[in-house]
C-alpha cells in the first residue's frame, strides 16, 4: 500500500476496533433476524427427519444507483452492459424527474416511453418498464428540486406554488401507485446556483415554508406513500455538522414541529474533492466516530435514513487509485449497513464518462467526477463493483443446510429477505417461499 494510500485511509484505521465492533454488532442486530420453520403432513401432525437447504434470493435493505443512462449510451452493446452490470448490484433505480427537463416545453411532460430524448433524463415510463421486467424498485428524484425550475415559469412565489401543485397532482395522479419512494425537496441548504437548462425560483426559494409547503401538498396527493427530505454532503456530513444544532436537523425539526409528513431522512455522500485535497477534505468524512454520530443524531427523529447518493472518486485507471477507491466504499458500505435507521444505499453514477452538462465520453471535463463511478467507460467493472457484489451478494447473504428435530421444527438465522426453500423428507421433496422480515414473527408452517 502506497504512503498515499495509507494517508487517505488513516481515519479507519486509526478507529478500526470501534468500526469493526460497530460494524458486526450493528449488522448482527439490525440486518438479521430469526425464522421458525414447523413442519407437519396433510392432518397437521409434525413431520421429522426434514433436511432443509435454504437460499437467500432478495434483500429487504434497498441497494441502488441513478438510472439516468437507461437506453442513452453509444452502442446497443453498452447498453445492454449497463444494464445487465445495473442488475448485477442493485434492486432499487433513482429515476429522473427534474422538472426543467421532464417539462421543458409548458404543459408538455415527457412521461411516455417515446418522448424525445433528453440526455440523461430517460422518459419516467421507460424507466418503469425496465425497473417492472427486472424486479427493481423505482423512486423518484425529485418533486421540487428547485434549482431545476423550467426557464418558462415566472419568478413570482405564487405563480411557482401554483404550477408546482399542478405538476405534483399530475405525477401522483400517474405514479402513485408505480413509485412508492418520493423525495419531496433536495438541496435548500445549497443557496441559489442556476444550472445551464434550469433556474431558481428565487422568491419562492427565499420563502421560510418552501419546506413544509412542499410536504404539505406532496402528501395531499400522495397520501399513502413514502416521502422524502434530501440534502448535499457538507450539511450533513462535514464541518456544519453541529449535532442538534447542525442547520439540516433544526430544518427538519422545524419542518416537523410545523406538521411537515417527512417520513424518511435522505443525506448525500458525494467526495467532490480534487486529488490534491483529498488527503485534507476527507479526514472527517472517512473518521468512523463522525460517521457514526451525523447517523445516531439524526436517527433521535425515529425516521429511516437512506445514503441517497454516493460518489467516491477514484481520480484515474491506475490499479493504485481503483483499488483505493474499492476500500473506501467497502468501508463505508459496512458502516451504513450496520446502522439501525439506515434502508438504503445509493450509488450515484454507475458509468465514468457520462457525468451532467458533459460531452459524452469526454474524460477531461470534472475529472475527478468521472472517476468516481463504479464502472470504466466501456462498461467493464472496477474493483469497486466487485466488492460491492461481495458484500451484497456473498458476506451479507443467507445460505443454510440445515436439519429439523424431532418434533418437526427448524430455527434459523439470516439477513431480511426472500428465500427459497427446499425441503426432504424420505422420497419426498419441497420447495417453498418465505420472507424473512424485520419486524414480523417470522413463524411459518410448511405441509410436506
Amino acid at each position: 500500500m502506497s504512503d498515499r494510500a495509507k494517508r487517505v485511509l488513516e481515519p479507519f484505521e486509526e478507529n478500526r476496533a470501534y468500526m469493526e465492533d460497530r460494524i458486526a454488532s450493528g449488522i448482527e442486530a439490525n440486518r438479521k433476524g430469526l425464522g421458525k420453520l414447523k413442519f407437519v403432513d396433510g392432518e397437521g401432525n409434525p413431520v421429522t427427519g426434514v433436511h432443509a437447504e435454504i437460499r437467500q434470493k432478495t434483500h429487504d435493505f434497498r441497494f441502488g444507483a441513478n438510472l439516468f443512462m437507461l437506453d442513452e449510451l453509444e452502442t446497443e452493446e453498452k447498453n445492454t452492459a449497463y444494464q445487465e452490470r445495473f442488475c448485477e448490484l442493485f434492486n432499487l433505480a433513482t429515476l429522473p424527474f427534474y422538472w426543467c427537463d421532464l417539462e421543458p416545453e409548458q404543459g408538455k411532460p415527457r412521461f411516455e416511453k417515446d418522448s424525445p430524448k433528453i440526455y440523461r433524463r430517460p422518459a419516467p415510463d421507460l424507466c418503469l418498464e425496465f425497473c417492472e421486467k427486472k424486479g427493481i424498485e423505482p423512486k423518484l428524484h425529485c418533486l421540487n428540486y428547485d434549482q431545476w425550475t423550467p426557464l418558462w415559469v415566472p419568478d413570482d412565489a405564487p405563480t411557482v406554488k401554483k404550477h408546482l401543485d399542478r405538476r405534483i397532482a399530475q405525477i401522483a395522479d400517474r405514479y402513485k401507485d408505480k413509485i412508492d419512494g418520493m423525495e419531496v425537496i433536495n438541496e435548500t441548504l445549497c443557496g441559489e446556483t442556476d444550472h445551464p437548462v434550469g433556474k431558481h425560483s428565487t422568491r419562492f426559494f427565499r420563502e421560510s415554508d418552501i419546506v413544509e409547503w412542499s410536504f404539505e401538498h406532496a402528501r395531499k396527493y400522495l397520501p399513502a406513500n413514502k416521502l422524502i427530505i434530501n440534502e448535499a454532503t457538507p450539511f450533513v456530513w462535514g464541518e456544519a455538522f453541529k449535532y442538534n444544532r447542525s442547520a439540516y436537523y433544526m430544518q427538519i425539526e422545524r419542518a416537523l414541529a410545523k406538521g411537515a409528513s417527512i417520513d424518511v431522512i435522505g443525506m448525500q455522500y458525494h467526495m467532490f474533492y480534487r486529488a490534491e485535497e483529498e488527503e485534507k477534505r476527507t479526514k472527517l468524512f472517512y473518521n468512523p466516530h463522525n460517521l457514526y454520530g451525523v447517523m445516531d443524531r439524526y436517527a433521535d427523529f425515529g425516521k429511516p435514513l437512506q445514503v441517497t447518493e454516493v460518489t467516491i472518486p477514484a481520480y484515474s485507471t491506475a490499479r493504485e487509485d481503483e483499488e483505493l477507491q474499492a476500500e473506501i466504499v467497502k468501508n463505508l458500505y459496512r458502516i451504513w449497513f450496520s446502522h439501525p435507521n439506515m434502508e438504503a444505499i445509493i450509488y450515484w453514477n454507475l458509468a465514468d464518462g457520462y457525468a451532467a452538462f458533459a460531452p459524452q465520453g469526454d474524460m477531461s471535463y470534472g475529472e475527478n467526477y468521472y472517476h468516481g463511478a463504479l464502472l470504466h467507460f466501456d462498461m467493464t467493472p472496477k474493483p469497486a463493483f466487485y466488492e460491492l457484489k461481495k458484500l451484497i451478494h456473498e458476506t451479507w447473504n443467507t445460505k443454510l443446510s440445515l436439519d429439523g428435530d424431532e418434533r418437526g421444527n427448524l430455527s434459523m438465522k439470516g439477513f431480511y429477505g426472500e428465500y427459497e426453500v427446499t425441503l426432504t423428507a424420505g422420497e419426498k421433496t419441497v420447495s417453498t417461499q418465505l420472507h424473512l422480515e424485520k419486524g414480523a414473527k417470522n413463524e411459518f408452517v410448511i405441509q410436506i
